[in-house]
């Protein structure tokens, strides 16, 4: 595996490990109020600080990263779990069907991905399922036209006409020989995805379209703590942070892969 994809699997698994364990940690409650000093600095007592409510940041915080990550995980292990399945088998689909996936997806892709989120989170409610299933749906064709162009093109190496010409079935093929070979640059792409499902998540959030009290992610933070921002309260300056180093983080990663 390149290095970029090891890193950004470093990274994700680092968020993984915080998102699990970083909530049995924290000293409060979420949703509890620890003091009456709203917007307060950082403190030995309160270690980020207190949101506008009171509430400690550094606790809100670690629930805020297990939301943020898991959700933005299930609907890219969604987009591209089915993505990637479909990109491949259009490989071997007749003609008519390849053409019939490739114009839903290309259908779906001319959507901004925002106005979509907007109008399935309108027409379905706000909840944690139709957050997972609609960030899945709305990145699930890039994966598919991915994972096609990469199909397509190990489909025409020796290695592949060999091993059609010697007799083995196109299952066979697919799970030996083209799958493995587009393990590095689907890692790249699974990853950008990821960054993108935290982004559309944080941008839902922040309009009060996200994830819904009293569950908490980073949007939520930054935009119910905004008004701290006048002050430079931690409340609004750390999760913004921690947001940036999830996703530029990544980038960064990625950005540097080697063949």
């Amino acid at each position: 595996m390149a290095p970029g994809p090891r890193r950004a699997l470093a990274l994700l698994a680092f968020w993984f490990v915080i998102a699990i364990v970083g909530p049995l940690l924290a000293p409060h409650a979420p949703g509890e109020i620890v003091d009456r000093d709203v917007f307060a600095g950082f403190s030995a007592r309160h270690w980020l600080g207190t949101d506008y409510l009171g509430r400690d940041l550094g606790s809100r915080l670690l629930w805020a990263v297990r939301y943020t990550v898991l959700i933005c995980t299930l609907s890219t292990l969604l987009s591209c779990g089915f993505g990637i399945m479909l990109g491949i088998a259009a490989t071997a689909m007749s003609v008519w069907v390849e053409r019939v996936l490739g114009r839903l997806m290309d259908g779906l892709l001319s959507i901004p991905s925002l106005l979509f989120a907007l109008l399935v989170i309108a027409a379905a409610g706000e909840s944690v399922p139709a957050l997972i299933l609609t960030m899945g749906v709305i990145y699930m064709p890039g994966s598919y036209r991915t994972s096609r162009a990469l199909a397509l093109r190990i489909a025409q190496a020796d290695y592949v006409m060999a091993a059609l010409a010697r007799g083995e079935g196109r299952i066979f093929v697919i799970l030996r020989e083209i799958l493995p070979n587009m393990t590095g640059p689907l890692l790249s792409d699974i990853g950008l995805r990821f960054v993108y499902a935290v982004l559309l998540l944080s941008n839902l959030s922040f309009l009060g379209l996200g994830v819904q009290p009293p569950l908490v992610d980073l949007g939520s933070l930054v935009r119910e703590n905004v008004l701290g921002m006048v002050y430079g309260a931690p409340a609004v300056v750390v999760p913004t942070i921690v947001l940036a180093l999830l996703t530029v983080g990544l980038n960064f990663a990625l950005d540097r892969q080697r063949p």
